[in-house]
């Protein structure tokens, strides 16, 4: 009995410690928060996806405010181009058209576990974009060097994702994401409607006050 009065008393004791601690810090967790904390963040990011068969590299910016550690919303913009590969222009002349464009929009970020260390989020990206079907126009020893607009055409988008995401100062995060891009069609020469239509991976980078 005495060992078990023993140990309910420095139970007791440490939970007390670790609420003042709590406390002290405003870091108490609460299932319906009284006070609401907001902040805002600006991030950049890098990625890889395919285009047309082609490895491509996706890279943007976007900028949210963010409510209560649990809603960011913004805006975001993003650029990709499929022509990240050496190619023998000469022994196949197809290969000197490649795909390049951007599309952004609003953004929106249901975020889960927001004041955990590791915790999870859902970007959507709602907008619209352009694309354009481009020729290498001239060329020095097997490499072009100059190219120009073949075709282009415009699209909506819808790209939802999620991020894993690491609390590493209360200044910056940094994510590993997966998102999946949804078009309407495109319409360029000799192109398929669906070609923007794919997975993308990669990481996030983002400063401000979380």
């Amino acid at each position: 009995m005495k060992k078990l009065t023993l140990l309910l008393t420095i139970l007791l004791i440490a939970g007390f410690a670790f609420a003042q601690d709590d406390y002290h810090n405003n870091e108490v967790e609460t299932i319906f928060s009284s006070q609401q904390i907001n902040g805002g963040y600006g991030a950049f990011t890098i990625g890889y996806t395919q285009i047309a068969g082609r490895d491509a590299m996706v890279a943007g910016a976007r900028g949210a405010f963010i409510f209560d550690h649990s809603f960011a919303i913004g805006l975001a913009g993003y650029g990709f181009v499929n022509d990240l590969e050496y190619h023998n222009y000469q022994a196949n002349p197809e290969d000197r058209f490649f795909l390049a464009g951007g599309y952004g929009g609003i953004f929106f970020e249901p975020i889960v576990g927001g004041t955990k260390p590791v915790h999870v989020s859902f970007p959507i990206v709602v907008g619209m974009g352009g694309i354009s079907l481009v020729e290498h126009t001239a060329w020095d020893w097997d490499h072009y060097h100059d190219y120009q607009e073949y075709d282009t055409d415009l699209f909506f988008v819808f790209e939802p994702g999620v991020e894993l995401e690491f609390n590493f100062t209360r200044f910056f995060r940094l994510a590993a994401y997966g998102s999946y891009r949804l078009t309407s069609d495109i319409k360029l020469y000799d192109t398929n409607q669906d070609v923007l239509r794919g997975f993308n991976v990669g990481m996030t980078f983002k400063f401000g006050k979380f």
